[in-house]
């Protein structure tokens, strides 16, 4: 049989569950456990004058305990927090059986165990607010061991930072570190604040496919899957543009969504492969007025959350109150390069990138050579809240031409701490235009851009039925809240981000006929590997049999097998075999 090697905490903790078993109780009882009443409620609202809660009933993870005879502390955490249990024997056991006391809280109980609790609420003589429990009952035997964390005051000792494990393992991660679990609660709030404003305005919140046929609406490298029935190439989307404004033709004055993305390309601390974006688009609008409503959005987020606009970012102090500076791309190129960029040609633009040794290749166009010098030039001096306004054409290939600044479009991202948080336009709707731009982007795949816009025939039959004037925005969602919550990574603000597997450690235990060809007696073989001993291998890595004899003649008493004594030297003649 192949199995994960175990601890000897794990080990320990598979014998709890075993002799849990074996008094008749249930460590994983499937009836409903109806409590009345959460951890915090108690702290926030318990007056010893009122005699409050004097029969409450909660449930959470056993965090610490202190064994002190006849009488226990422990530390019980539930979904709003942690508060203190005063076990005494003689209230859990009130008649002569005093097993579920001695036996089960005192040696079968561990940190991270979940039960149940009855009784009432006091304060102790330190004044700490207590529940003294008449009852406990099993919930969730915990066999795998939690990293002990210690929190007093609200302040955490010893908190877990291995980011490899937070990312990898969450669960234990949201478990330990109580603040994690408020970031994520956090996010939910920043979503649901932008709801609450878009259905105030009457915009209709939609879903659109995931799976797509074109991956449109961005420049990005998809993820490709094939359908078997319908025996065709499909692309997790890379963005829900496309049809978002196939609804704006339809009729619908304003739609939005919260979608999870896909590209298939780089991961740091500020990109993940899934992502989640917000887009909305509204009709008869343009990208002036999406500017201000951004600004609306961001300032609503950031009071529902904060409730002041000025937040504090690693050491940077950020003020979110609008008007938020504008100025255009190629203006803030020149500022900040002393270059001025307007009118150079595919040549000129890749003289500017050797100049400032910026990288570049021949399959990039002019597009890409403009956003390469803007972002090593100007995206590290974008602190404050900036718009970058005005985009050059090949940049935008979805976005309508500037009304009165020729080779301009009427784009802009909004910059917060040097990383884009929003990108909205005008958005094109003349389908011949629109058409044109596709055939550029197939150039540009013609020439290796894997990242050059798919042609989407159907979506320019829909401008050609007649788009009114819109504007569009997509805002992400993953960055925002990092914003908002001070977390430096966009691994702090998902759940489960993407990483690259680990292979587990899995061993081969051992059959009986290789420890009998070590002369070990057929009635110490079960003993051995109950001590996690289950492969011959790991055995003869022992370097003390005195140890290890004393081990299995210890588990023999303990667990009243009746076997006969092992000595030193018997053990020593197993491991020289």
């Amino acid at each position: 049989m192949n199995i994960p090697e175990l601890s000897e905490q794990e080990q320990i903790r598979r014998k709890s569950l075993e002799d849990l078993r074996k008094l008749g109780i249930n460590p994983y009882p499937a009836a409903e456990y109806n409590t009345n009443v959460f951890a915090q409620e108690i702290l926030d609202n318990f007056t010893p004058e009122k005699n409050s809660y004097s029969d409450v009933c909660l449930a959470g993870r056993i965090m610490s305990r202190r064994i002190m005879g006849n009488a226990s502390f422990a530390e019980l955490m539930d979904s709003s927090g942690r508060i203190q249990i005063y076990l005494r024997r003689d209230d859990i056991c009130p008649g002569e059986d005093k097993t579920m006391y001695n036996t089960v809280f005192r040696h079968l109980l561990d940190i991270g165990d979940i039960i149940g609790v009855k009784g009432f609420v006091f304060k102790t003589q330190m004044g700490e607010i207590t529940v003294h429990v008449r009852e406990f009952t099993i919930l969730c035997k915990s066999i795998h061991p939690l990293p002990i964390v210690k929190e007093k005051d609200g302040k955490l000792y010893d908190a877990v930072t291995d980011h490899e494990m937070r990312y990898r393992q969450r669960y234990i991660d949201l478990i330990v570190n109580p603040q994690v679990r408020d970031v994520f609660r956090k996010r939910t709030q920043i979503i649901q604040s932008m709801r609450k404003l878009f259905n105030s305005r009457g915009y209709l919140e939609v879903e659109t496919p995931i799976l797509q046929p074109i991956p449109g609406g961005a420049t990005a490298r998809p993820f490709i899957t094939h359908h078997n029935t319908l025996d065709i190439p499909l692309y997790l989307r890379i963005a829900n543009e496309l049809y978002l404004k196939r609804l704006i033709v339809g009729g619908y004055e304003g739609v939005y969504e919260f979608s999870k993305d896909f590209r298939n390309e780089g991961m740091d601390r500020t990109h993940n492969p899934e992502f989640t974006v917000m887009e909305i688009y509204i009709a008869y609008k343009d990208y002036n007025w999406m500017m201000t409503f951004t600004e609306e959005i961001i300032k609503k987020a950031v009071l529902d959350l904060h409730g002041k606009t000025e937040i504090t970012y690693g050491d940077k102090i950020l003020d979110l109150n609008p008007p938020y500076k504008r100025i255009s791309m190629l203006d803030s190129i020149r500022e900040n390069s002393g270059v001025d960029i307007s009118g150079l040609d595919e040549a000129g633009l890749r003289k500017v990138c050797d100049r400032f040794g910026i990288e570049n290749d021949l399959t990039m166009g002019k597009g890409k050579l403009v956003d390469a010098i803007f972002k090593e030039k100007c995206e590290h001096t974008l602190v404050q809240p900036t718009f970058i306004i005005d985009y050059p054409t090949e940049t935008s290939p979805l976005t309508k031409m500037h009304r009165s600044k020729p080779g301009l479009t009427e784009r802009f991202e909004l910059f917060i701490n040097c990383k884009e948080i929003a990108n909205a336009y005008s958005e094109l709707n003349d389908p011949i235009d629109q058409m044109e731009r596709f055939l550029d982007q197939l150039k540009l795949s013609e020439k290796g851009d894997d990242e050059a816009m798919f042609i989407d025939l159907d979506f320019v039959k829909a401008l050609e039925v007649g788009m009114p004037p819109t504007s569009g925005m997509g805002m992400g969602i993953d960055r925002l809240t990092m914003l908002l919550t001070d977390q430096p990574s966009i691994q702090d603000v998902l759940l489960f981000p993407q990483m690259k597997p680990l292979v587990p450690k899995i061993v081969i235990e051992s059959q009986k006929e290789e420890y009998l060809a070590l002369e070990i007696p057929e009635e110490w073989i079960e003993p051995l590997k109950k001590l996690g001993f289950t492969t011959v291998v790991k055995l003869k890595e022992v370097e003390k049999a005195g140890k290890l004899a004393n081990d299995l003649n210890g588990y023999n008493k303990k667990n009243k097998l009746g076997l006969t004594g092992l000595s030193p030297e018997a053990v020593e003649k197993w491991l020289n075999k």
